[in-house]
């Protein structure tokens, strides 16, 4: 009986009786090309592409288990193995010149690196087709587990638009969304003993303002202690003349300016916004401070009446007594300090102050 051939690697598979003297050297070869298959690395130039060999009984190119791809490209190549050829290869794309390259059989498909990627894949043949393994790509393990430290290695970590940092029961702790063009971003920096760490706004504007935004009517809530070296407060400025009922949205300013003669006297009505009332958005044990500057002609008038939520409240007003009229030719300034002592319940402490 004839010696044969392996299907893969192209082993020399001896017969029974065959190659007396001679089948040690063949044994070696054999040895050898295995090794070649677990552990070869060899340099492959594919300046115009390559078809890699596989030939009977010898060491071969294609039967090594690294291959580094070399040469500069003038245009899309690829590299070729035979059909019906099954084995494992890592491929080093080290080629230069923007072009694909593509890994495959001959007749079949094969692993494709884009005309910027000269990274390295896994690759196998399976005897019809070349299958990218994805084992460098981190997306393709499933639930990947850390046995030490995540150093990013001078890198960046991309987040995709929406996505998300989760915790262990896989629900969202930071959540991120991509602004285009963005130039602005937070820095977060930590500090050395005695000294407080930062989150601070930082990017290519000169001057940029830091955002905390609650949802709907939550608020942002800073627990413990607060310092603020200097606060600005929302003022609307509004053409319009105190009379009937006036509606105070405290969502929407802190400073309500009135830059037209007051037209008669006015109850002033506070809540949230139209459709959010100030009693559900504050909790008891809380205040909230607001001021409406109204201006005056030469018959003033004054806030005869106040309302929270649409109820009648009765202020508690600076030396004793409310306003009975108001002055003439003058800013008068309203401010009033609501405070909720239970469920729809408030103390308003009140002052009016004139202003020529």
């Amino acid at each position: 009986m004839a010696n044969s051939t392996s299907a893969n690697l192209k082993l020399t598979v001896q017969a029974t009786g065959e190659n007396s003297g001679t089948w040690g050297q063949i044994t070696n070869t054999n040895l050898l090309i295995l090794e070649q298959a677990i552990g070869g690395f060899q340099s492959v130039a594919i300046t115009t592409g390559a078809t890699l060999t596989f030939s009977n009984g010898a060491l071969s190119n294609g039967k090594n288990a690294v291959l580094k791809l070399t040469g500069t490209i003038g245009g899309a190549v690829n590299v070729t193995i035979p059909d019906s050829i099954e084995k494992t290869f890592i491929v080093d794309n080290a080629t230069t010149g923007a072009y694909t390259v593509t890994f495959k059989t001959s007749s079949g498909t094969g692993v494709t690196w884009a005309a910027a990627d000269k990274g390295t894949k896994m690759v196998y043949s399976d005897g019809t087709n070349v299958v990218d393994t994805a084992f460098t790509d981190l997306s393709s393990d499933f639930s990947p587990q850390l046995s030490a430290d995540l150093d990013t290695n001078a890198q960046n970590i991309i987040i995709d638009n929406t996505k998300a940092i989760l915790d262990e029961s896989s629900n969202e702790q930071i959540k991120f969304s991509t602004t285009g063009s963005a130039v602005n971003e937070f820095t977060v920096a930590n500090a050395a003993t005695g000294n407080a760490p930062n989150l601070s706004a930082t990017g290519g504007d000169s001057n940029i303002d830091l955002n905390i935004t609650p949802k709907g009517i939550g608020r942002a809530t800073f627990n413990g202690q607060g310092k603020i070296q200097s606060v600005a407060e929302k003022v609307t400025t509004e053409a319009t003349a105190a009379t009937g009922t006036i509606n105070y949205d405290v969502l929407t300013q802190a400073v309500w300016n009135f830059t037209s003669d007051a037209a008669a006297n006015w109850t002033l009505n506070v809540r949230g916004n139209g459709s959010t009332s100030l009693d559900s958005i504050m909790d008891t044990g809380e205040s909230i401070t607001i001021a409406h500057i109204v201006k005056q002609g030469s018959t003033p008038y004054y806030n005869s009446a106040f309302q929270i939520d649409g109820s009648s409240v009765t202020p508690e007003y600076q030396g004793g007594s409310a306003p009975s009229a108001g002055n003439a030719s003058s800013l008068d300034v309203y401010t009033y300090t609501i405070i909720k002592t239970g469920s729809a319940t408030f103390t308003v402490l009140a002052a009016q102050t004139q202003f020529a």
